[in-house]
């Protein structure tokens, strides 16, 4: 397996679980096309190819020529300078690592990770909310986390693999589509009547479980577990949380309960003032299902690999 086959394929799968629909991806892919076959010479120069068959632009080879191949991986939640400098030494100590993957982005995949907001305006249509309103309430919030991302410093990460010679592929949006398809779908096919109910499920799944046992797994932030669960939606995906608004806006479209991995002070204090459930599954372990659910696709295609867990992941094969 090469780099680049890995990348593509992971790309590939990511858009087949968005839980905006396969269809809509490839209709907004081909509407990009559209606009760069109109582009004037210099606009076509500027442009970050890697978008004509990249829909998330967290998720890219950050360093790294494309051919290696790849038969080990140093996996992890987050990979910056510690982790590159384990790779390293781990290297240096005999163990072969041809791939260092992280959840989440780092260089360009970061500098850029705010655009895949705009996928979040879609799925709040699906629960009800009329598009022109979620792409209203999602614009001010998609400028505002470009605001605070733009005076990172991006390149650090990715300098320091470049210096070690370490191959380093970001995997985000493709994985959180993942778990959000996976357990949007699992909430789907049971639907738990009470939020109890809701939590037993999530305890089911081995991420999940572990998580209770590092002391951060899944808590029911507002309500309790003898409240019904109503309509759930299972907000995992689209970059980073999205508008405080949106809780107002799901609320009097019918949800009642959202399924999220993490949630600010605003939101929380917004779901509590609509009364809408919230159950926090857990960051970490939710990235760690989302990046396993990835990894069993990526083995299958490709035949068994050797994965070493590093930042917060743990393997558990399905």
């Amino acid at each position: 397996m090469r780099l680049n086959e890995l990348y593509q394929f992971i790309i590939e799968e990511g858009i087949g679980v968005d839980p905006r629909g396969k269809e809509k991806v490839i209709r907004e892919q081909d509407r990009l096309q559209n606009k760069f076959d109109k582009f004037s010479p210099q606009e076509k120069e500027d442009f970050d190819l890697e978008k004509l068959h990249n829909p998330y632009a967290d998720t890219r080879i950050v360093y790294g020529k494309g051919d290696e191949e790849i038969k080990t991986l140093l996996v992890g939640i987050d990979i910056e300078g510690d982790e590159l400098l384990l790779a390293d030494i781990l290297r240096s100590r005999g163990k072969k690592i041809d791939l260092v993957l992280s959840h989440h982005p780092a260089g360009h995949a970061y500098a850029s990770f705010y655009e895949v907001m705009s996928m979040q305006a879609d799925i709040l249509s699906q629960f009800g909310v009329p598009i022109n309103i979620a792409e209203g309430i999602m614009e001010p919030r998609i400028k505002e986390v470009s605001r605070k991302i733009s005076p990172r410093n991006h390149m650090r990460t990715v300098d320091t693999a470049r210096l070690l010679n370490l191959s380093l592929l970001c995997v985000h949006t493709p994985a959180d589509n993942h778990v959000c398809t996976y357990l949007q779908k699992l909430f789907d096919v049971r639907k738990p009547e009470r939020l109890e109910e809701v939590l037993e499920i999530l305890k089911e799944q081995p991420e999940y479980k572990n998580a209770i046992k590092e002391g951060c797994g899944p808590l029911i932030l507002t309500g309790s577990k003898e409240r019904h669960a109503g309509k759930i939606f299972v907000d995992m995906t689209g970059g980073t949380e999205g508008s405080t608004e949106a809780i107002e806006k799901l609320a009097t479209a019918g949800v009642g309960t959202i399924v999220a991995m993490h949630l600010s002070e605003e939101h929380y204090k917004n779901a509590e003032k609509y009364h809408l459930n919230v159950i926090i599954a857990g960051h970490i372990p939710s990235d760690n299902l989302g990046l396993n659910l990835i990894l069993d696709k990526v083995e299958k295609k490709f035949g068994k690999l050797e994965i070493i867990p590093c930042s917060g992941f743990q393997r558990y094969p399905r």
